[in-house]
């Protein structure tokens, strides 16, 4: 499980107009042991959201107590001791990555890590979440990466801090402006601009790149479909050729992997739709599945559609025979015993908690021909 809670300063809107699915990125992260071998595990990274702005608002509100490595040993030895309920059961997510000399590597993933344990503010203390973090870093990180990690973690709170005025501000303009149905490019594009005046206030080129590129890239991506589709002097065909230069221009890098995915996948399931409405074999459905996400891919559908047929089938057949034992019965009980036992005799657990979901969808279907 993860648990990223970023600063915002994107409004959460770019979200409702532009909606992608950013590919899995594969990250290593420390076990929980004395060990310096990283495991890898997948993290999604995505826009940052209204949550996001909790953290800081959090952080803004209080003060964190840098302690001294007395009292860090006075709390914790690894960090992970008595975690707060929303970290127990979950996995560590971030990293932390040292060169051959012991030098601490700063990547996305470290700021991960930071995030993670920052995710339980309010559960726990700020000077409780600060020594729990150092003595992580401390109990699995050898000098002097452990120091400069730190430092970086005391550079990243204080950001936090000062980033939540920006955020409330550029908040309440942004909802002012969403009232005319549009997000205002101007406002977001000046609240970007401030924002990494900041970061280069608390942070070297290096830190900003790793912490925040992937971001950035997405946040300008996002920026550039929301204008494309509030130009009102193109059409719509128009429109879709410019999002398509655009996209194809960015560098070959997990976002545009995870945008061109998800186009793949829009296209597939409205294909999918018009040729099933036309009767398309289930050849010719193999076919086109194939050519649009590959051989393996249309395989897995295909026996998907198998396993949706073979199903409805006995639906089909449940439900015939349900309506014909309440119409012919004259002890309801009965006859709800006789429909039990049908239903086991039918459908595997798992699908008879589908049967009042698909029942219902069957009316809305037939509903919409009428």
């Amino acid at each position: 499980m993860s648990n990223n809670r970023r600063p915002a300063y994107l409004p959460i809107v770019i979200i409702a107009v532009v909606s992608i699915a950013i590919t899995a990125a594969v990250i290593m992260w420390f076990k929980p042991d004395n060990t310096r071998m990283a495991t890898a595990q997948p993290v999604s990274s995505a826009l940052t959201s209204e949550a996001d702005a909790t953290l800081s608002t959090a952080l803004d509100n209080g003060q964190v107590v840098q302690t001294t490595a007395d009292q860090n040993q006075s709390l914790f030895v690894t960090g992970l001791e008595r975690l707060p309920r929303s970290l127990q059961g979950t996995q560590i997510d971030g990293e932390i990555i040292i060169d051959e000399n012991k030098q601490l590597v700063v990547t996305e993933g470290l700021r991960r890590l930071f995030d993670y344990f920052l995710s339980a503010l309010g559960e726990e203390d700020e000077a409780v979440i600060y020594a729990r973090v150092e003595s992580y870093i401390r109990h699995h990180t050898p000098e002097p990466a452990a120091s400069q990690a730190v430092a970086i973690f005391d550079q990243y709170i204080t950001y936090l801090k000062a980033i939540s005025e920006i955020e409330q501000r550029y908040g309440n303009l942004q909802l002012q402006a969403a009232k005319s149905g549009e997000l205002d490019l101007n406002i977001v594009a000046q609240q970007k601009q401030d924002v990494a005046k900041l970061r280069q206030q608390y942070f070297t080129k290096e830190i900003i790149t790793a912490f925040f590129g992937a971001e950035e890239e997405y946040d300008d991506y996002s920026m550039e479909m929301v204008r494309i589709n509030q130009n009102q002097q193109l059409t719509d065909v128009q429109k879709e050729a410019t999002r398509q230069n655009y996209i194809s221009r960015m560098p070959d890098n997990a976002l545009k992997a995870g945008i061109t995915q998800q186009a793949n996948l829009n296209e597939l399931m409205n294909r999918t739709k018009q040729m099933q409405a036309k009767g398309a074999t289930a050849q010719e459905l193999y076919n086109m599945r194939r050519d649009l996400v590959g051989a393996p891919a249309a395989a897995r559908l295909a026996q998907v559609d198998a396993e949706d047929a073979n199903f409805a089938q006995r639906f089909d057949q449940y439900q015939a025979q349900k309506q014909h034992l309440l119409s012919q019965s004259a002890d309801k009980t009965q006859a709800q015993t006789q429909i039990n036992q049908i239903e086991q005799q039918l459908f595997s657990e798992a699908e008879r908690k589908r049967l009042v979901g698909y029942a219902a969808l069957q009316q809305q279907n037939l509903a919409n021909l009428e």
